[in-house]
């Protein structure tokens, strides 16, 4: 997984969504992250302190290349205006699902 910083991050994931409008998708996961990268201690052991803020994780995976950014909670917003309008431009290509008659509306 590739950490980038925020610009660079929206510039990957538009290149992912142009690479699978030929053939493939794009997941995106966005999480709370407290910025730990070490596992909770067993018992008896003294606890990690508690962040003082979340951070945002966000995770994007097309085929086997996955490119992750952390966003601090001042910059969310400018992040969100970004990021959205990215997302509002690429997901063009969505089916539309058949939606299926349950067997009593059909009997009736």
């Amino acid at each position: 997984m590739v950490l980038l910083d925020q610009d660079k991050f929206l510039i990957e994931l538009t290149r992912m969504f142009q690479q699978a409008r030929k053939s493939g998708s794009v997941t995106l996961v966005m999480k709370r992250y407290d910025g730990r990268n070490r596992p909770e201690p067993r018992e008896g052991k003294p606890p990690l302190p508690e962040p003082e803020h979340y951070l945002c994780l966000i995770r994007a995976k097309l085929r086997n290349k996955v490119i992750s950014a952390v966003v601090p909670p001042k910059d969310v917003n400018k992040f969100q205006l970004a990021y959205s309008s990215l997302l509002k431009g690429n997901l063009d290509g969505l089916k539309k699902t058949k939606k299926v008659k349950s067997k009593s509306k059909a009997a009736q």
